[in-house]
């Protein structure tokens, strides 16, 4: 069987288009199509069925999918071990959002000068599904906030940066006391389904502060948008990103003392891609604010 084809069918799956995975594969959706039919004839069951402008996996497909996954994750593991990917291979990272916003691309522009023949793939999620991902080696790293609890012997951790909370609020009000404006001013709450958020929320009840609820979401970048507009305060970590610099807030330090927000690089030991982990996390080495 042509592992070849087992990625282009995955690509149809995850885009719901022939068009758009051949676009990706830069083929023609013809070559795709008759991908497909091959591996319809070698498993002897239809793989692709129409659902209007889109095609989506048949019983039969969505079969194949997870095992198709886990094989092609094996092939490259295999290339991994025996060294076949020296010069190049594969690398899957998950990160946490405010990563992506922040120190992740410097670590990618340094990794990439010593890996230029490695394709890197992201994936964005929180903190719990990145550690189960990385556990199940589904992700070879994460770029993530310090688990709530003691880690596995079989993982391993080096510390990025450490990001206490801080008032985020119009500039025009950086002399104001923190705890005044977070009595009066509406609140654009940190989401506390988040590391940060929990956090956040620790601190406004260690203060005794009930703030005036307006928002509640995920996107550092977005509360800071929404502080620039005038449409509240918020706590939040410290981020660093450059794209923070183009808002008119003020980052105002908090009276009492809180737990800073840590995050590093996480991976598995014993992972078979440990050669390229490593060069990733040197290039990261350089970056560290902690």
């Amino acid at each position: 069987m042509e592992t070849a084809y087992l990625h282009s069918f995955l690509l149809v799956v995850d885009s719901g288009s022939m068009s758009e995975a051949a676009r990706r594969l830069d083929l023609t959706p013809a070559a795709v199509a008759q991908q497909i039919r091959a591996l319809e004839r070698e498993l002897h069951v239809p793989l692709l069925a129409r659902a209007g402008r889109t095609v989506q996996p048949t019983e039969a497909g969505h079969q194949l999918v997870q095992r198709a996954r886990n094989l092609l994750r094996e092939v490259s593991d295999l290339k991994a071990v025996l060294g076949s990917e020296a010069a190049g291979g594969e690398l899957l990272v998950g990160t946490i959002n405010t990563a992506l916003h922040g120190m992740l691309p410097d670590i990618l522009a340094a990794f990439v000068k010593t890996n230029p023949g490695v394709k890197v793939f992201l994936q964005s999620g929180t903190t719990a599904l990145l550690y189960k991902a990385v556990q199940q080696g589904e992700l070879d790293a994460a770029v993530c906030l310090y688990p709530p609890f003691a880690l596995a012997k079989t993982f391993d951790w080096m510390p990025l940066r450490e990001e206490p909370l801080v008032l985020l609020a119009s500039s025009r009000l950086a002399r104001r006391d923190p705890h005044e404006l977070l009595r009066t001013s509406p609140l654009i709450r940190y989401d506390r389904s988040l590391g940060g958020g929990k956090q956040a929320d620790r601190y406004l009840r260690a203060a005794g502060i009930v703030p005036q609820e307006r928002f509640e979401l995920s996107s550092l970048l977005a509360i800071a948008m929404m502080v620039d507009r005038g449409l509240g305060v918020s706590v939040v970590p410290d981020i660093a990103s450059p794209l923070l610099d183009r808002q008119h807030v003020a980052k105002i330090p908090l009276p009492l003392p809180s737990e800073p927000r840590r995050f590093g690089i996480l991976w598995q030991r014993a992972s078979p891609r440990l050669r390229l982990i490593q060069s990733l996390v040197q290039s990261a080495a350089g970056l560290r604010v902690v």
